[in-house]
Order: C-alpha cells, then sequence, then structure tokens
C-alpha cells in the first residue's frame, strides 16, 4: 500500500506516528520506522538536552525518516534551532501556523507537516507553505479541535488540492485507513491506538485504561487553561483543547479549576516531565472505544495495513 505521501516522506506505508508531547516515544517510533511508516517524538516542554539524547537514541535504532513535533503551547525557539540542526526528515507542528518557522525548515530542506482543525487553518498552513496538511477531527486525543474527522478530512482534501492530506482522530485499525484513504487523504495520522503498544514508554495502568475504556470516557478536558501551558503563538479560530480519559484532577478542573493554583501548576509540569503526567492527563482519543490489545507497534502496522487492503480490494468492481 504506497501513495504519493509515501513517496514524498519516504516511507513504505502511509501510516505516521502521532507525537506525544513530553512522552518519551523513541523506541515506538523506531520501531514504527522500521515497520515502514513514520516515526515521530515530541518536544514539548522537555530539556533540550533529554531531547538532543532522544534524537540521537532514535537515529541509533533507526536509519529510516522520521518528525520532530513543536507546539505553539509552548514554543522554544531554542528547541526549534536544535531541531534544524539535527535536520530530521520533516517537522510536525500544531497549536498555531507559524509561516516564518516553515520557511526557516524549508530552507534547510525539512519538510513541514501542519496539523489543521478547520479551514481556516488549513488556508493559512497552504498560503505559508506547509508541504503536508494533517486533518484532524475532534475525535483525536491530545490536543484538537471540534469539528469531526467525517466531515473535516474531506474538506480539507477539496480545499488542500495537489497538497497531500493526512486524516487523524479516531483511526485505531484498517478500517478506519481505508475511510481515511475514501475520504481522499493519502494516509492516516494515528496516536492513541500506538499508546496501547509494547514499546510505548507509558504506565502499565495507562495502557490498560486505554484497553478497558469506552469512548466515552475520553473527554475534553474542561477549563484546561488554568493548568497546561500558555498559548505563545497566534492561533486561528477557535484554539485547541486536549482530550484524555476522565481523573480526579480532571474532575476538579471541571467543577472547581479555581483550586489548581501556581504550586499545584508547577507540580504537573514536574509530574508530566519526569513521566507520569498521564496520572493527571492521561491524552486519549475516542479510538480506545477500538482498542482490545497491547501489541508490538510492527504488528499492529502490518495489521492495519492487512486490513485496509482487505477492505479496499472487496470494494473494488
Amino acid at each position: 500500500m504506497r501513495t504519493g505521501v509515501c513517496e514524498l516522506l519516504g516511507i513504505e506505508v502511509p501510516i505516521v506516528l502521532a507525537p506525544f508531547g513530553p512522552w518519551d516515544q523513541v523506541e515506538l517510533a523506531a520501531a514504527v520506522c522500521e515497520a515502514g511508516g513514520l516515526g515521530s517524538v515530541g518536544t514539548a516542554v522537555l530539556p533540550l538536552a533529554q531531547l538532543e539524547a532522544q534524537w540521537q537514541r532514535l537515529r541509533s535504532l533507526t536509519d529510516a525518516p522520521f518528525a520532530i513535533n513543536h507546539t505553539g503551547r509552548p514554543f522554544n525557539e531554542e528547541t526549534f534551532a536544535a531541531t534544524l540542526e539535527a535536520a530530521p526528515k520533516a517537522i510536525s507542528f500544531h497549536m498555531g501556523v507559524p509561516a516564518e518557522l516553515i520557511k526557516r525548515a524549508h530552507d534547510r530542506g525539512i519538510l513541514w507537516l501542519q496539523t489543521v482543525g478547520d479551514l481556516v487553518s488549513a488556508e493559512a498552513a497552504l498560503a505559508a507553505g506547509a508541504d503536508v496538511l494533517v486533518a484532524q477531527g475532534t475525535e483525536a486525543g491530545g490536543n484538537s479541535g471540534w469539528i469531526s474527522t467525517l466531515v473535516l478530512v474531506p474538506a480539507i482534501v477539496d480545499l488542500a488540492g495537489e497538497v497531500p492530506v493526512l486524516a487523524a482522530g479516531g483511526i485505531a485499525d484498517g478500517r478506519g485507513l481505508a475511510a481515511a484513504l475514501a475520504l481522499g487523504a493519502q494516509g492516516a495520522w494515528i496516536g492513541t491506538r500506538f499508546l496501547a503498544t509494547t514499546e510505548m514508554a507509558a504506565s502499565a495502568g495507562w495502557k490498560d485504561r486505554l484497553v478497558s475504556s469506552h469512548a466515552l470516557d475520553a473527554v475534553k478536558v474542561p477549563h484546561s487553561e488554568v493548568a497546561m501551558p500558555p498559548f505563545t503563538l497566534p492561533q486561528l479560530g477557535v484554539p485547541m483543547a486536549p482530550r484524555a480519559l476522565r481523573t480526579d484532577f480532571i474532575d476538579r478542573l471541571e467543577h472547581d479549576p479555581a483550586s489548581v493554583d501556581d504550586a499545584e501548576r508547577s507540580r504537573l509540569l514536574e509530574l508530566i516531565r519526569s513521566g507520569r503526567g498521564e496520572e493527571a492527563l492521561p491524552f486519549a482519543g475516542q479510538s480506545v472505544e477500538l482498542i482490545h490489545d497491547i501489541v508490538p507497534a510492527g504488528v499492529l502496522v502490518d495489521r492495519i495495513v492487512a486490513e485496509a487492503d482487505r477492505i479496499l480490494a472487496s470494494l473494488a468492481p
């Protein structure tokens, strides 16, 4: 299964691993790369030295191309400059459409994958020269927009013209990949499903919750601005907001956001930097409904592609 985006990104199958912000996903990213997809790693609020060590480790595990993610919540110039020096195949970005950063990446020969959640941001991304648009529906975990994947993807495809589009949000199996292709996307950007893999450096408790949870357990985090880092780049339209499995902390944000003070925000930041952020904010999308096991990432990639191939073949005249 190959599409135009495979040629552009130098991958064998049209599957891109979503970045998980500050969570360590190096082994997972390498496994996805080795299985033929595009692995990704996040940056978020981690110190640069830790990130550079991750990038070196990833390069020691695979020779395949990968992406490094940045966001506008918050944006870190020092880390971005180091990313340019590291020269990944692609930089992915969400929560802001920074035209100047896209130019800087292109000046280094680095592709730009821009996540968008509406037509306004998609238009801005196309005008800024983004190489790939990631149309992320509200079903997605982490920070996502407010339009469903089924509506958003074809609307973005119609707008994008020759620029390839990846579908994101609610995709966890081959049926989702086949649907993405039917909607005009050239591949799938998958996050939540890959959290439940053996290589992901996440707690066993988080993975077990992903398997046992249902779609309605993955909620938009209320009053996320109280706990999350601020947006440090201009936002277009309604700002994206995170989706996660409900916790006592999320319940407090919903019913008593004023109880979260500066000291607790500092504790949350340290929790996240220590790799335990899922204790308060276990990001997950509504695709948890479709997760029934924890498997190696390579097995998962093969399973998704094989299922999508069977479905598409069965639909052929």
